[in-house]
């Protein structure tokens, strides 16, 4: 029965340490039977039997593999995004980030009017979804976004299909020289786990890309660094720029904010969780 299936495949997730176990149970079953969760809790009460391969699938998510990776899917804000190896699975905490950027977009088209010009810049995208966010989230907006890893570059490309994403492969230190000095909101996720950090996530660890993870250097401040020295190149005076951050590094951004000589008004920002968890400022 579908039932005892379910239930047991959460003794299964939860005896291998998964945080979430029955709702990652749930969910593996809907996946394999096309239907809603809300649909399979429906179906928990009937005479449903166990999709085929429901425990290899239940294998794979104790041993620790993503469930979007199982699964093909992420949600993030109203996207669906297709993910697998070798792209970053974006986080609920990055939603928080990306909502600062579609808060001034959203105000600056308020205050221009229909039909005004803006620019908006994701640095680092990964699988596209703060680029494709602020695109289908700001109707008008015209959004750019860079990814470097060859790996990921076709996720993105895949889940920005549609969107009107001007869409580069390549490195976020050079991008968009055409449009230095015009871009008004600049949003970043950079790599930014210090080299010695382990992150606390067995599915983080084991299969998110390191490209992706690791910032450079002991601090991991080197792909920080870079995405805000090319965000001051970017944006006209004015224009926003929030980068996600480690909660450990909240001090060291502020520092790097203040120091460039580049930014007003310089603020962290907390996650749903109360976690110091991203820099903002304003151009100069």
């Amino acid at each position: 029965m579908l039932a005892d299936a379910v239930r047991d495949a959460t003794a299964v997730l939860a005896a291998a340490g998964v945080p979430t176990p029955a709702v990652d149970a749930q969910l593996l079953a809907a996946h394999l039977l096309g239907v809603s969760r809300g649909e399979l809790a429906a179906m928990l009460f009937g005479t449903a039997v166990a999709p085929p391969a429901y425990d290899e699938l239940v294998a794979r998510r104790a041993a620790r593999e993503p469930l979007q990776h199982i699964t093909g899917v992420a949600y993030f804000r109203y996207l669906e995004l297709a993910v697998g190896k070798g792209v970053f699975v974006p986080r609920p905490e990055t939603e928080t980030v990306v909502q600062l950027g579609i808060d001034v977009l959203t105000r600056l088209s308020h205050e221009r009017g229909e039909g005004a010009e803006l620019v908006a810049v994701d640095l680092g995208t990964g699988s596209g979804a703060i680029a494709g966010s602020m695109a289908t989230e700001v109707p008008g907006s015209t959004v750019y976004a860079v990814e470097l890893s060859d790996d990921a570059f076709p996720w993105a490309a895949k889940n920005l299909a549609g969107t009107g994403v001007n869409l580069v492969h390549g490195d976020m230190r050079d991008a968009f020289a055409e449009l230095n000095g015009r871009a008004d909101v600049v949003v970043s996720n950079p790599p930014y786990i210090p080299a010695d950090a382990i992150p606390r996530d067995l599915e983080v660890r084991l299969h998110d890309p390191h490209m992706a993870l690791y910032g450079g250097g002991a601090d991991g401040m080197e792909m920080p660094t870079a995405a805000e020295a090319t965000a001051a190149r970017l944006l006209r005076p004015g224009g926003f720029f929030v980068m996600e951050h480690a909660e450990v590094q909240a001090g060291a951004m502020a520092e790097l904010f203040n120091n460039s000589g580049h930014w007003d008004k310089v603020r962290t920002h907390v996650d749903l969780s109360g976690r110091d968890r991203a820099t903002s400022g304003l151009r100069r």
